[in-house]
């Protein structure tokens, strides 16, 4: 019941406070959104968090007038991996080696198989994939962050490709997938006070 009240209080905050989301919170908040689903646990993404005003100001240009970006306590920004394939494989399965106290060669059948999976995908088609774990874990930052009462706007209207040059990411191998602000909403945010707009149970609910 608590988890369905939470998701019934947040929205896409339109206007933040000038309060900040306290540091313990917020890593708290990350670590729970690194803990989030991935297909074959791959997380083939970062998540960054940009504190600096002046780089999110930068970032004005690219987020079409949205100024909420640099008004939030924290920016958060979802890019995927944009180089993917074996070298996906292997960063996992030299974490993979290290947590469950395995040899390489134990879990090759099981890196064969991934990789094999993967190299059936063209490249546009893996880079879809990746930006779909990211979304994966939003879904789960969304939620986390509800349960915290912090607020927060997904956005994917921006310029994708300015965002990673403004950041650099396209010189770590990352790209862009979808940012999030976060904070507190303003007490003038007119948007709180409208009513949550969602299908009801049996419209979207679909049982066979």
């Amino acid at each position: 019941m608590e988890l369905l009240n939470a998701l019934q209080w947040r929205y896409a905050v339109k206007q933040f406070s000038d309060k900040k989301v306290p540091e313990n919170q917020l890593k708290y908040l990350l670590n729970a959104t690194r803990l989030s689903a991935s297909s074959y646990g791959l997380q083939p993404y970062k998540i960054i968090v940009v504190k600096s005003l002046k780089k999110r100001k930068q970032l004005l240009p690219y987020s079409y007038g949205q100024d909420k970006i640099a008004e939030s306590s924290h920016l958060i920004i979802f890019a995927a991996h944009s180089e993917l394939g074996d070298i996906t494989v292997d960063r996992y399965i030299d974490k993979h080696a290290v947590i469950t106290d395995k040899t390489h060669q134990q879990l090759s059948n099981f890196s064969a198989h991934m990789k094999s999976a993967l190299r059936n995908k063209s490249m546009a088609q893996k880079q879809d994939w990746a930006h779909q774990q990211a979304y994966l874990a939003l879904g789960n930052f969304l939620t986390c962050a509800a349960a915290m009462k912090i607020d927060s706007c997904p956005m994917t209207g921006i310029d994708n490709a300015g965002y990673d040059s403004v950041l650099g990411l396209d010189k770590k191998g990352l790209t862009t997938s979808v940012i999030c602000p976060i904070g507190y909403r303003h007490k003038d945010d007119v948007q709180a006070h409208n009513p949550k707009v969602r299908f009801d149970y049996d419209e979207i609910i679909m049982e066979l």
